[in-house]
């Protein structure tokens, strides 16, 4: 193996081993785009970039000198932007994704490093995204934080609870309501009431969620947070 394909391949190898490990952080929190997402997003950047370093030699016919990397480099992250909005999911009121769609954004940015050659950046930028993705987790669960969570109930058109004693149902139990519409479905059988609280305690939501099992009137509800 020559010496050429020896930093090639410890190119890539390095661009591996760094998305590998963001993705495997992704894939054990159950996201969309996990460990083969991520590794081969990095190892494409640090091949297109291989392609530029590299291209006087890939090409000595051509008569060309070296180009600009940072072409290369504008290029992959205004592509990886399409790649990062794919996983970002709405759904009715709630939002997913942002932090995957960020991770892959980032990871694309070590594969360019790991092309060029930058390893100790590679290292240092690695462990603080995978410090990021997971330390601040764990802080985020410590501290009160305000969470927002998308809300939706469902009555029989008939029995509908008025929306002041939703609204009161809802602050007994720690939560306030940040936005709410209203819906009928199933050619008018049912009123739906969807909205969008906050609460700085997850017991609060275990507390309205076991109230709201009890109320007879309640057709179906959902509780989902809206965050990543």
């Amino acid at each position: 193996m020559g010496s050429g394909t020896a930093v090639i391949l410890r190119h890539l190898l390095v661009a591996m081993g760094a998305g590998g490990l963001i993705g495997l952080e992704r894939s054990y929190f159950g996201r969309p785009a996990g460990l083969r997402t991520h590794t081969l997003v990095c190892m494409a950047s640090s091949l297109l970039m291989l392609v530029t370093i590299y291209q006087k030699d890939w090409f000595p016919t051509l008569g060309v000198g070296q180009g600009d990397p940072t072409r290369m480099a504008q290029g992959i992250m205004t592509g990886i932007g399409f790649l990062g909005a794919g996983v970002i999911l709405k759904e009715r009121l709630s939002v997913r994704g942002l932090t995957t769609a960020a991770s892959i954004w980032i990871t694309a940015a070590i594969g360019i490093l790991a092309g060029i050659g930058f390893y100790t950046a590679v290292a240092i930028v690695t462990i603080l995204t995978l410090g990021t993705l997971s330390v601040y987790r764990l802080i985020e669960k410590r501290i009160r934080m305000l969470t927002y969570f998308h809300h939706s109930l469902r009555f029989l058109r008939e029995s509908t609870m008025p929306e002041a004693e939703v609204r009161d149902l809802i602050t007994r139990h720690g939560c306030a309501i940040v936005s709410m519409g209203y819906a009928i479905t199933n050619d008018g059988k049912y009123f739906d009431y969807d909205m969008v609280i906050s609460t700085r305690s997850q017991t609060s939501m275990d507390r309205l969620s076991q109230a709201l099992t009890v109320q007879a009137s309640v057709i179906e509800f959902r509780i989902s947070p809206t965050g990543d």
